[in-house]
């Protein structure tokens, strides 16, 4: 980071290549469009870029990017739903048939289902489901990127679950408990 902030554009080049397929995914688990996801990209690799020098050490950098990946999507989502209700954005998106390139073929139509659902989600809920059971990211991990405790984690993948059965349950009543339908 430190040849970062001092301009080394080739440190830069190889922290882009070694992040910038993660940074894309939990990018595009937010946005569920391509072209949204690959701009957010774009935003945090700048941001990294900008606020290099910020960068304390008191987390692993990608701790730290996840993190900014995080709230730049958030603030991308947010933005768009801002435009949708002044009447900005022209395209009126209705409900998604996303699915993750993680989704294994044969999960496609579960994983669309999944998607919906997960938009649902209150957004701490969100963050920490699409953080820990799509990025396969360790709880406390998720806990830091998120700056909460691992408890509060916990409680917010419980609810997000619930939530989850909840909503899965009339489209699965076969099943007695809803499957993860995404692998990687």
């Amino acid at each position: 980071m430190t040849a970062i902030t001092d301009g080394d554009t080739v440190a830069f080049r190889q922290l882009y290549d070694l992040c910038a397929p993660q940074v894309y995914s939990l990018a595009l688990s937010y946005a569920q469009e391509e072209q949204a996801a690959e701009e957010i990209t774009q935003d945090v690799f700048t941001n990294i870029y900008k606020k290099a020098g910020t960068f304390n050490g008191q987390s692993a950098v990608r701790t730290w990017i996840y993190r900014i990946t995080v709230n730049t999507s958030l603030n991308y989502i947010k933005k768009k739903k801002r435009n949708n209700w002044l009447g900005l954005d022209f395209v009126k998106k209705e409900a998604t048939d996303f699915v993750h390139p993680g989704a294994i073929l044969e999960n496609k139509e579960n994983a669309i289902l999944l998607y919906r659902v997960i938009e649902t989600l209150p957004s701490q809920q969100k963050t920490a489901f699409i953080l820990s059971f799509i990025e396969e990211l360790p709880r406390q991990e998720v806990a830091d990127i998120m700056e909460i405790s691992l408890k509060a984690v916990e409680s917010l993948l419980q609810r997000a679950k619930k939530k989850l059965r909840e909503e899965l349950r009339p489209h699965y009543p076969h099943r007695r408990k809803i499957k993860k339908y995404l692998s990687k």
